[in-house]
């Protein structure tokens, strides 16, 4: 093979997959029979492995440099990760069912979880596994698609202009989402009308390609950008296709739904009013796709979160909201206003620092020591990144590691917690 550009290679590395059809990008992972692609980036360059891939029970390894020992089942191409995307591409246009694309600063995975879990009930469903939301999860994730499906649901992250329009190419999305577009990666977007242009990559394909866009109508930025696509389908909590209320957050969301089928209401067991456009969103996706009401309903309230993502823990009489997957200044924001609101007594809040932010980041952080500084709290403790750059009464640690020491000693009971900060704060760990 000399690259995936060539049709006739890809159609025969395609009949190779048919045969093949379990994809792996880590050695570590490998499975017997699996096809092996050797990545690289700047750190690491899996070409290296080829040989020890298919010792390990690869079929077979595909790569971009020549191994030092040629193997017959070691497939050389010009470009690995481009032929990982084009392989996806083709078994993406073997299929005619709706691919629902799912993008946006806050709440993307929530949302993909809670569509899926609705849709599954009815349909054989596909979708991304965690967070493999990226240039190499999405791929990997459509190869991952079998002969029997009958929808798929794709996530799709992006921390710069371009990116989801790159997914879009080979992902060929049908129908989407975008959840919204928040304070998230500046750095890569360049502010937050960056962050608008790159998240509606999506809406620029779908308007293109005949698409149906799911919009929050809530959020007037939503409906201008959504112009011009030929099908919307809109939810929010007034003038929309379906629309509901927050009935209470305490201990969990309950959503009233006001219009648009006959739910009347539903009991999740997702923490945080700001999770009610997810919730109206399943529930639109699931009307539109006729999902019957009661597997709506059910579906929805079944749903547990996980990966350290809005999670109610109980420990030591405490209550603890463990929301340390990820964090930006909109979700930071919105997560310390939700828990101001709690009618609850004792209440300590653990910040870890927002990545990306770029030059806006220490402003940002003043920001939020600002909002933290409105309400009252039993104690604040501020973890890492630019919180250790400015000015604050709270209490301050470097890592996460110093803050766990801290309320280890503290003995903490009875109070009301909340855990946030970005994925490189690893803010789970306080909890040890």
């Amino acid at each position: 093979m000399t690259g995936p550009n060539d049709q006739m290679n890809i159609d025969q590395l395609y009949e190779i997959y048919l045969q093949h059809p379990f994809v792996q990008t880590d050695t570590r992972k490998l499975q017997q029979g699996d096809l092996f692609f050797a990545l690289k980036g700047p750190n690491f360059n899996a070409n290296l492995f080829a040989n020890i891939a298919i010792a390990a029970g690869a079929a077979y390894a595909i790569v971009d440099e020549p191994p030092p020992v040629p193997h017959p089942n070691i497939i050389v191409v010009d470009d690995v990760l481009q032929t990982l995307q084009a392989l996806a591409k083709h078994h993406r246009q073997q299929f005619d069912i709706p691919f629902i694309a799912i993008t946006g600063s806050n709440g993307k995975t929530t949302t993909k979880e809670l569509v899926h879990t609705v849709l599954a009930t009815t349909y054989t469903t596909y979708t991304t596994q965690g967070n493999l939301n990226n240039h190499i999860g999405i791929p990997v994730t459509i190869l991952k698609v079998k002969k029997d499906a009958q929808l798929a649901v794709i996530e799709m992250g992006a921390n710069h202009r371009g990116e989801i329009a790159s997914y879009c190419e080979y992902t060929l999305p049908t129908h989407g989402i975008i959840t919204n577009c928040g304070k998230a990666h500046l750095e890569g977007f360049g502010g937050i009308e960056g962050v608008r242009k790159g998240k509606g990559e999506l809406y620029d394909h779908l308007r293109t390609h005949e698409g149906t866009a799911f919009v929050m109508w809530d959020y007037e930025y939503l409906r201008n950008m959504s112009k011009g696509i030929p099908s919307i389908i809109k939810y929010g909590t007034t003038d929309a296709d379906i629309t509901g209320q927050a009935v209470k957050s305490e201990p969990f969301l309950e959503v009233g739904i006001t219009g648009g089928t006959s739910i009347a209401s539903i009991k999740t067991q997702l923490v945080g009013a700001y999770n009610l456009p997810n919730v109206l969103v399943a529930v639109a996706v699931g009307k539109y796709f006729k999902v019957p009401d009661e597997a709506i309903k059910g579906s929805i309230e079944a749903y547990t979160p996980s990966n350290s993502r809005s999670q109610l823990i109980e420990r030591d009489g405490n209550k603890i909201i463990l929301d340390a997957y990820n964090a930006n200044p909109s979700s930071m924001k919105l997560a310390i206003e939700n828990f101001a609101k709690l009618p609850a007594g004792d209440k300590v809040l653990m910040l870890g620092g927002m990545a990306e932010l770029g030059e806006e980041s220490l402003q940002e952080h003043a920001l939020i020591v600002d909002l933290i500084k409105q309400h009252p709290w039993k104690d604040v403790v501020l973890v890492g990144g630019d919180f250790l750059k400015i000015e604050h009464p709270f209490r301050q640690f470097k890592n996460s590691g110093e803050a766990a020491d801290w309320y280890r000693s503290r003995n903490l009971q009875g109070n009301y917690i909340l855990i946030k900060g970005s994925r490189s704060m690893q803010m789970e760990k306080v909890l040890g």
